[in-house]
């Protein structure tokens, strides 16, 4: 079966989330006051990320809903027991200045150009719907993609084969005839994969080691027109791994 349409995640993958969240939060701590009693830079940021990994794990596993992941991320970096609303009003500053920071990658436009009209496209992310598509609005993306399927709805996250095979049915397509493209190698595109979509794995640093198999690879989103092209499933020749 052909390829004929293309699920993308979205931070990391379209959107440069990291960027945007370092220059948001030490733009945050600076204006807080928080940064130079915190210690350098890194280390500040090493704890953010810290936090911000241990409940947005927990939003995953449907522990807390999407407020609760940010008003933990704020206790647990603070090292405090704020109350809801002191948490929120802190976040609430911090987020204005990663918004402000907000970026598409800049291969990201000229991808979809590539890729249209000769796919459909479509997003799956763990994230809240809510939250994804502003954010795609803002980055002035979102009417490039028919669906956008989030975990929060879907009560499933990636890289859960439900959560994969929603997101097709949504589009209205087999797995067979879906790629998804995401930066995680195992939420992401092993995760497809497992599900029976084609999965490509976003490699912007170039990660030594070897493929898993079946998972397809790019360092950059121009490569990904070629890839599809090329039909890989079937030995086509490509010079992407």
């Amino acid at each position: 079966m052909p390829i004929r349409a293309v699920l993308w995640d979205i931070d990391d993958t379209i959107f440069d989330y990291a960027t945007a969240d370092r220059t948001g939060v030490l733009e945050h701590l600076r204006a807080e006051g928080l940064l130079e009693a915190g210690g350098v830079e890194e280390a500040v940021l090493g704890r953010w990320r810290e936090a911000t990994a241990i409940h947005w794990a927990r939003f995953e596993a449907k522990k807390v809903d999407f407020e609760g992941q940010r008003r933990g991320r704020v206790r647990e970096f603070l090292g405090e027991e704020a109350s809801d609303a002191e948490a929120d009003a802190w976040f609430a500053r911090y987020l204005r200045r990663y918004e402000a920071a907000w970026a598409l990658f800049p291969d990201t436009v000229p991808a979809l150009d590539g890729l249209t009209p000769g796919y459909r496209h479509g997003v799956l992310s763990n994230s809240s719907a809510r939250n994804q598509d502003r954010k795609l609005r803002v980055l002035g993306v979102r009417d490039r993609f028919e669906v956008l399927v989030c975990a929060d709805e879907l009560g499933v996250s990636k890289p859960e084969a439900g959560a994969f095979r929603a997101a097709c049915e949504a589009l209205g397509l087999p797995p067979g005839e879906v790629a998804y493209v995401g930066d995680k190698i195992d939420i992401d595109a092993c995760g497809a994969r497992d599900a029976g979509l084609t999965g490509i794995w976003l490699d912007r640093g170039g990660a030594p080691g070897e493929l898993p198999a079946g998972v397809h690879r790019i360092t950059g989103l121009d490569q990904l027109p070629a890839l599809l092209r090329a039909d890989t499933r079937f030995g086509a020749p490509t010079p992407i791994g």
